[in-house]
């Protein structure tokens, strides 16, 4: 019979013939060591997402205001990262980052939006 041994930790398994760790502890710490590159990645794309929502939060307690592009730089807003995209049937874009979002005005202005329930 094979000897069959934990993936993380190489202690020898009993039990379930598919079975490639100990422990839920193992299974863990393999998947994370496993993962690890790309989540740094995505927890850093998701914390300039949330940023970028509490600042919009923050600048538009009512659900729509009008502010500037230096206010919101001076914020630290990242303008390349949003969650997504609606395009109105003139053409103008809205850009989300989750439930809060901006379209561009002339000079430097920004309209702040909360999403409503028909942009998909």
């Amino acid at each position: 019979m094979e000897q069959r041994a934990c993936q993380e930790c190489g202690q020898k398994l009993n039990g379930r013939k598919d079975q490639k760790f100990c422990s839920d502890y193992c299974r863990n710490a393999f998947n994370n060591k496993l993962n690890e590159d790309s989540n740094k990645y995505v927890r850093r794309i998701n914390g300039i997402l949330r940023k970028n929502r509490r600042i919009l939060e923050k600048l538009n307690p009512n659900g729509k205001v009008t502010t500037d592009g230096i206010t919101l730089a001076e914020e630290g807003f990242n303008f390349h990262y949003y969650t997504n995209i609606y395009t109105t049937q003139k053409g103008g874009q809205y850009f989300f980052c989750y439930e809060h979002g901006y379209i561009k005005l002339e000079n430097d202005q920004y309209m702040l939006v909360m999403k409503q329930d028909y942009v998909k």
